[in-house]
């Protein structure tokens, strides 16, 4: 499989330069040559996690890692999860137009949140290609809140990997912030920056173009502009799909027989911020998985929201709320959806993201927007709807939300279609992650889970940054220096 850039002038890349390079250096990001088809569904149905992951992204990977190495991978990265099933299918009721609702919960890796699924994977991938080239590589990352701590467990103690995560200052939950800042390794940095998400998002992108920066420390990337990470979240769509098309439960044993068409379509409902998440739904479906809508829900930060029903995006400024994840307004994905969207037509996409950031706003014609719409749904939720709709699942199910996934339980129980069609919205971080958020909401705070109990205990080690690439550069340099690194 070889790699292209959405933007056309960067050159190919295999799995492992891709992985690598995270950026294309032409500024876009990398998608596959072409989507491969899923594996015969009904031949996965009834194996492990673990197992269905190696047969999906086997096609992404193959020629790059060896068959049995690459097994070994998944399964050590998978084995330390909460969960047995490492994302869980928990039915919810119904939605309004009384089709069946679920909740995968994404939310049982080391740190709590749906980013553990591909990270752990990415992190041992990094482990085995750097080994395997005798390189080093200096990761640079920016999170809204999750990305950070799944990125620093994964590579955290990784002799040929040094992390440094940028966060908007007071803008991610205390626990989101403590578990990056508490975690004593000497090759993690979590950098406050003064700002938004997208300003740290900006920064990194800029360090990637310095291409003299970027050869001169072997820049990295984590974030979802790393293909990588989209192709391991790809897996959980899969999984989801096969739990909510079971119909043993109904006493037929196994649907070994049942048909892709038979056993029907799914929606599924994302909360969304850059984007990554919901495109890997999307991925899903290009290489067949039989989904019917995909459901982009946003918080009141909804230039997605705006985007899917009008075909105009447009930078607005971002409100802090209890979904603090989603406080975006420049999701760096949408740019490999409108690739696709866009025939593939590179010199378009970059002509397209040259405008919205030169002007702050942009629209795509109406027969694009056709296609986006036959696809996706969208919807914004505020906070006081989130709010209530922990309540309201937590006295008829005892289940308790994070904001985030209320979010998307919302525009499930809102938007969800047919009665014949499943629904499952995407549960993507754990209640105890947003403990103000979910107190103010049921009266009580969620508590951490044991390896986490003693968390606001830990000493914060926080390094500061100015909002420029001069500084995050010089920064960057400085750690590396400490390190000793050749």
């Amino acid at each position: 499989m070889k790699y292209v850039s959405t933007r056309g002038s960067a050159p190919e890349l295999g799995f492992a330069d891709a992985l690598l390079a995270g950026l294309a250096l032409d500024g876009g990001l990398y998608l596959p040559e072409f989507w491969p088809a899923l594996p015969a569904l009904e031949q996965l149905r009834g194996r492990s996690y673990s197992e269905i992951a190696v047969e999906v992204m086997w096609p992404f990977v193959q020629g790059d890692i060896p068959r049995d190495v690459f097994e070994r991978i998944v399964q050590d990265s998978y084995a330390g999860f909460a969960s047995e099933q490492v994302c869980p299918l928990v039915p919810l009721g119904t939605t309004a137009a009384g089709a069946d609702l679920y909740l995968l919960e994404l939310f049982h890796g080391p740190t709590l949140a749906f980013k553990d699924v591909a990270l752990q994977l990415v992190g041992r991938l990094f482990d085995y290609v750097l080994t395997q080239r005798d390189e080093r590589i200096c990761i640079l990352a920016a999170t809204s809140g999750d990305t950070g701590s799944a990125a620093i467990d994964a590579v955290r103690d990784r002799e040929r990997i040094d992390i440094c995560i940028l966060f908007p200052e007071g803008r991610v939950s205390d626990v989101q912030r403590r578990q990056m800042t508490t975690v004593v390794a000497s090759n993690v940095h979590a950098v406050a920056v003064e700002g938004t998400f997208d300003d740290c998002q900006d920064l990194v992108k800029a360090a990637f173009g310095d291409s003299t920066f970027r050869d001169e420390v072997h820049l990295g990337a984590v974030n979802s502009i790393n293909w990588a990470r989209v192709m391991a979240q790809i897996v959980y769509y899969v999984v989801a799909y096969l739990e909510a098309t079971d119909s043993s439960e109904a006493g037929d044993e196994s649907l070994g027989a049942k048909s892709v068409a038979q056993a029907g379509e799914v929606t599924f409902c994302v909360p969304t911020g850059n984007f990554g998440n919901i495109l890997a739904g999307w991925a899903a479906k290009q290489m067949g998985l039989p989904i019917d809508r995909l459901v982009v829900a946003s918080n009141r930060n909804d230039i997605l929201t705006r985007f899917f029903t009008t075909g105009h995006m447009e930078i607005q400024g971002v409100v802090p709320t209890s979904s603090p994840s989603m406080d975006i307004q420049v999701s760096s994905n949408l740019e490999r959806l409108l690739f696709e969207v866009l025939d593939r037509d590179g010199q378009a996409v970059a002509e397209f993201m040259a405008a919205f950031r030169a002007d702050g706003s942009v629209s795509i014609p109406a027969a694009i927007l056709d296609k986006l719409r036959a696809e996706f749904d969208a919807g914004s939720v505020d906070d006081e709807s989130a709010a209530a709709v922990i309540q309201s699942v937590h006295q008829r199910t005892a289940l308790v939300l994070d904001p985030h996934s209320a979010v998307a339980v919302a525009l499930a129980e809102r938007l969800g279609g047919e009665e014949s069609v499943p629904v499952v919205a995407l549960a993507t971080a754990h209640p105890a992650k947003f403990p103000d958020a979910v107190e103010a909401a049921l009266g009580f705070r969620p508590e951490l889970p044991a390896h986490l109990t003693d968390l606001f205990d830990r000493v914060e080690r926080i390094e500061h940054v100015q909002n420029t690439l001069e500084a995050v550069e010089a920064l960057v340099r400085s750690q590396l220096k400490s390190r000793q690194r050749p």
